[in-house]
C-alpha cells in the first residue's frame, strides 16, 4: 500500500479588482457561483483539500484584494508561496495593464514561482475583447507556464486550472528533493 504524501501549498490569486478572484475561489471551494461578492479588503483566505495522484494536498488559497490601495500589504503575504494564479477579465482589456506589477508582487520572494495565466468570464462570449493570441503574448513575456480561459459561473476549467498549477508545484517540489 502506498502511503499518501501530504503537502500544504500556499497559492496566491492576483489581478486587478473585479476580475473574479473571489468568485473563482468560491466556485472551487464551495462549488457555487456567487454573482454578488464584496470587494476583498487586503487578503482573504480559503482552504481546499485535493488529491493529486498519491499526494494529499491542502491548498491554502490567498485571495489578494485587487485595488491599488491594498498592494503595499501584499508584499509580506507572498512569502512561502508555492504558486499563483494571475487573472484578467476577458471582457475588460484594461485588466491587463498592471500585469507586470502583479508579477513583481507574486514573484518577490521567488523569481521562478509557477504562475498560471487565467482569462476570466469566458461565459460572456458576446463581450470578450481579448483573444487567445494576445493573451499568449503576455504568457510568454512574463514566463507564465500556461494560459487558459475559465468561467466561475459555469465552472469551465476551474478545477483544471488548480489541478495544473498543483501538479506544476508538486513537480517542482519533487525536483528539489
Amino acid at each position: 500500500m502506498i502511503i499518501p504524501k501530504k503537502f500544504i501549498l500556499k497559492i496566491l490569486t492576483a489581478g486587478e479588482g473585479g476580475v473574479g478572484k473571489t468568485t473563482l475561489l468560491h466556485r472551487l471551494v464551495e462549488g457555487t457561483f456567487s454573482a454578488s461578492t464584496k470587494m476583498t479588503i487586503g487578503v482573504e483566505f480559503y482552504l481546499k483539500e485535493t488529491m493529486i495522484d498519491e499526494n494529499h494536498c491542502t491548498l491554502q488559497l490567498w485571495d489578494f484584494g485587487g485595488q491599488k490601495r491594498f498592494r503595499f500589504l501584499l508584499e509580506s503575504y507572498v512569502l512561502g508561496a508555492k504558486g499563483a494564479l494571475l487573472m484578467f477579465d476577458l471582457t475588460r482589456p484594461m485588466t491587463l495593464d498592471n500585469l507586470e506589477e502583479w508579477i513583481n508582487i507574486v514573484r518577490r520572494s521567488d523569481p521562478n514561482l509557477p504562475v498560471i495565466f487565467l482569462g476570466t468570464k469566458n461565459d460572456l462570449a458576446e463581450e470578450i475583447m481579448v483573444d487567445d493570441e494576445y493573451a499568449e503574448t503576455f504568457k510568454n513575456h512574463f514566463n507564465l507556464f500556461d494560459y487558459m480561459r475559465i468561467s466561475s459561473k459555469t465552472g469551465e476549467n476551474v478545477h483544471k486550472a488548480f489541478d495544473l498549477l498543483t501538479r506544476k508545484i508538486l513537480e517542482r517540489q519533487n525536483s528539489n528533493f
